[in-house]
């Protein structure tokens, strides 16, 4: 059982309640633009695939405070002095702005608007942890598994984390944004039934310990699913239980590989099952990998048909972070929109909404992208963030899950190939308008001329 109500208005830090109401107290009701982005990329992605928007959606649309957590805020330290109109305010709260997003599975790279919010300003600032979270959190997964697959070169890749996620619940959502990226399916059962993803399952080495002899434990294994076994292989002596099993005659669907030397094993095993006239059972190998090591072993001639990936994928382990951040773009002051941005060498923010265009070469595979303020239209740009919410409903349905996936997969095609490798840094070329960069250096300019 999940512990947590989606909906609740208490997924967020504590400061974002202090500011809001710090709002409702001081009556500052102005409209704001706030944007979503990752200001660099980490060091071993050279793309983001964007995920969790839908989960992000649902969530600005079902957010409320039930009177048990006003309650509780009541009973606050922080809130002793901020008066009945702030309680209030959250007892009637429904979140009413204006919402644009790049669709699921978007590639996306550094600076980058994937969301943009606008709305008053107490309802933007509430929202922002679990839009933070929800996007963070598969998005992370997302990139890691795009390069999964890209290292496995066509074939299976099975997403196997769920054990090793930060908690029950990011492993369902990690299996999602798994499938989202290209991975063939998932071993948790719940992703499976919630979002319709293929499950996939052998059986652990406690199935085989448990029984008095390693082949009792294939032949049992064998009677239950006689034709979908794939027969963990690795529990004793790697090779004598394949040779023990293509001695029975009977012919499993595959041969799980989770240790030792995968190469060596794969290739000694790929030559036994041929002789036995078994080339079409399937090699499926495990066990701590990630897109390197498939890297390597393939590249080393190892005869693998699929692989599960579960702990460096589902914790995104070389890079456990992205960096997101949701900066104020824009606020309305007595009536006129004024555009902020920070000027800090480290940390400095654009000005304004903005969109994204991405630009195509003569062969459809994408070039380069501008940044630009949402109102500018460069010519040949294809806008990336479309609009999701109007006035805190969703302006269409909920986008199916394979229509982002199918996203995901033709994106990836249209990347050039030196940006899609994984064992080299390349940065995509993302710029920003000149208009735009003229407005950041005006209004850099003349704060540090107070």
């Amino acid at each position: 059982m999940l512990l947590m109500r989606h909906e609740s208005g208490l997924l967020t830090d504590l400061y974002e309640l202090t500011m809001a109401a710090g709002y409702v107290r001081t009556g500052f009701r102005s409209r704001a633009t706030f944007e979503l982005f990752a200001r660099s990329l980490p060091e071993h992605r050279n793309f983001l695939v964007v995920a969790g928007v839908e989960q992000a959606l649902d969530f600005l649309e079902s957010m409320r405070f039930t009177r048990e957590e006003i309650g509780y805020l009541r009973q606050h330290p922080a809130f002793r002095n901020v008066g009945r109109k702030f309680f209030d305010y959250l007892a009637r709260f429904r979140f009413s702005g204006d919402v644009w997003a790049m669709p699921e599975g978007t590639l996306a790279f550094a600076g980058e608007p994937v969301m943009r919010v606008e709305a008053p300003i107490a309802e933007a600032q509430l929202v922002e942890t679990y839009l933070l979270a929800a996007i963070h959190c598969q998005t992370l997964v997302a990139s890691k598994a795009a390069r999964v697959v890209l290292a496995a070169r066509g074939r299976s890749v099975i997403e196997f984390g769920s054990r090793r996620a930060h908690g029950i619940e990011a492993g369902v959502l990690a299996a999602r944004a798994a499938w989202l990226a290209g991975c063939d399916g998932t071993s948790n059962s719940y992703a499976g039934h919630v979002y319709g993803i293929p499950t996939f399952g052998t059986q652990a080495h406690s199935w085989i310990m448990a029984h008095a002899t390693e082949q009792e434990a294939f032949e049992k294994f064998l009677d239950v699913f006689p034709g979908s076994s794939t027969l963990l292989v690795d529990t004793y002596d790697t090779r004598r239980a394949i040779a023990q099993i293509i001695e029975t005659g009977r012919k499993p669907a595959g041969l799980r590989l989770d240790s030792g030397n995968l190469v060596g094993d794969s290739r000694w095993a790929r030559e036994q099952l041929k002789r036995a006239g078994w080339g079409d059972v399937q090699i499926f190998a495990s066990g701590d990998l990630d897109e390197n090591k498939i890297d390597a072993m393939l590249r080393n001639g190892a005869e693998v048909d699929g692989f599960g990936v579960g702990t460096s994928l589902v914790t995104s382990s070389d890079s456990p972070s992205i960096g997101l951040i949701y900066k104020l773009v824009e606020v309305h002051r007595n009536g006129r929109a004024v555009n902020v941005a920070k000027f800090s060498p480290a940390k400095a923010t654009y000005p304004g909404p903005k969109q994204v265009f991405r630009f195509h070469d003569r062969s459809g595979q994408f070039a380069k992208d501008q940044i630009a303020l949402e109102d500018e239209r460069p010519r040949g740009g294809e806008p990336l963030l479309a609009p999701a919410l109007r006035k805190g409903r969703r302006i269409r349905p909920a986008e199916l899950l394979e229509e982002a996936r199918a996203r995901c997969k033709k994106q990836i095609l249209l990347l050039p190939e030196r940006y899609r490798r994984i064992d080299k840094r390349a940065a995509f070329p993302v710029s920003y308008s000149q208009r735009l960069t003229r407005m950041f250096e005006r209004m850099r300019r003349a704060a540090l001329a107070d």
